[in-house]
C-alpha cells in the first residue's frame, strides 16, 4: 500500500493544489461572466451618447463593435491571469500578430480608415449625385471598406473608399441650385444683336431658370471661324440637365428660324487631273 497516499497526503494535496485551482477557474469565470456584463452595459451607454450626438448609425455600430472588441480583449486577459497564465506573453503574442496582419492588410486599412472619415465629416450622403475615383453616379451606400455608386445606365458601381477620401469628390447634389454653362457659336456675317436678343428671349421663356442669380447672355470670344456667346443661367439642380438639353435644341430651332448660321469644320478637298 506504499504506492497510495494516505489520508494526510490527499488532504494536504487537495488544500494546496486542487482547491485553489478550483477557486481560480471559478474567480475567472465570474470575472469572464462580470466583464461580459459590464461590456454590454457600457456598449449600451455608449450607443446612446452617440445616438445623442445625432451621429450616423452605421459610424455608431462601428464604434461601439471596436469598444466592445477592446473590452473584451481586456476581460479575457484578466480571466487568464487568474488562471496563473503568464498574460504578458499573451499580450506580445497578439501585439505581434496584430502588426503582422495589419503590414499584410495595408491597403484595407487604408480603406477602412477612408471609410471612417467620409462617414465623419459626409463630403457626401447616400441619394448624392457625385464624381470621385474617375466614377459618376448616384450614391447608393456607404461601408467601411467601399461605397457603391449607380451610374447613369443602371449600373451597380463598388468603389474602394481609400481612392474616394484620396482624390477629388465633386457633389453635384450639395448645393440646391446649378449654373448652367452654354456656349453658341455664330458666323461673322450674321446679325450679331439678333443672335443675343434670341438668346435671351429663349432663356427669359423658360419657367424652370430663376430670376437670381439674373441670368448671362454674352459675347465671349471672337473665335477663328465664329462669334461665341457664353449663356449662363441658374436653375434648381434637379432641373440641370432638362434645361440644357431643352435650350440646346430651342436655340438650334430659333436660330435656323432667324437665317442664324451656327458655323460647323468644313474641309474643302481640291482635286488635280494630270494629263
Amino acid at each position: 500500500m506504499e504506492n497510495f497516499l494516505d489520508s494526510n497526503q490527499l488532504i494536504a494535496l487537495q488544500n494546496e493544489y486542487i482547491v485553489p485551482w478550483i477557486i481560480n477557474v471559478l474567480t475567472a469565470l465570474a470575472v469572464f461572466i462580470v466583464g461580459r456584463m459590464v461590456i454590454g452595459l457600457m456598449m449600451s451607454l455608449a450607443r446612446k451618447l452617440l445616438r445623442k450626438s445625432k451621429m450616423d448609425d452605421m459610424l455608431i455600430n462601428f464604434i461601439t463593435s471596436i469598444l466592445g472588441a477592446v473590452l473584451l480583449l481586456f476581460v479575457v486577459v484578466a480571466s487568464l491571469d487568474q488562471l496563473g497564465v503568464n498574460t504578458s506573453s499573451l499580450i506580445a503574442i497578439v501585439g505581434a500578430a496584430g502588426l503582422a496582419i495589419g503590414l499584410s492588410l495595408q491597403d484595407s486599412l487604408k480603406n477602412f480608415a477612408a471609410g471612417v472619415l467620409l462617414v465623419v465629416f459626409r463630403p457626401f450622403r447616400a441619394g448624392d449625385f457625385i464624381e470621385a475615383a474617375g466614377v459618376s453616379g448616384v450614391v447608393e451606400s456607404i461601408s467601411i471598406f467601399s461605397t457603391v455608386m449607380r451610374t447613369g445606365d443602371n449600373r451597380e458601381v463598388i468603389v474602394p473608399n481609400g481612392p474616394i477620401y484620396g482624390g477629388v469628390i465633386t457633389n453635384y447634389s450639395k448645393r440646391d441650385t446649378r449654373r448652367v454653362d452654354m456656349i453658341f457659336g455664330i458666323g461673322y456675317d450674321a446679325d450679331l444683336l439678333q443672335a443675343k436678343t434670341l438668346l435671351a428671349e429663349i432663356i427669359a421663356e423658360d419657367e424652370r431658370v430663376l430670376l437670381e442669380p439674373a441670368p448671362v447672355v454674352a459675347v465671349s470670344a471672337l473665335a477663328d471661324s465664329s462669334v461665341n456667346f457664353v449663356v449662363r443661367p441658374w436653375v434648381k439642380t434637379a432641373d440641370y440637365w432638362a434645361v440644357l438639353w431643352d435650350t440646346n435644341e430651342k436655340v438650334k430651332l430659333r436660330f435656323d428660324e432667324a437665317g442664324i448660321s451656327i458655323p460647323f469644320p468644313q474641309m474643302d478637298v481640291h482635286l488635280h487631273k494630270e494629263e
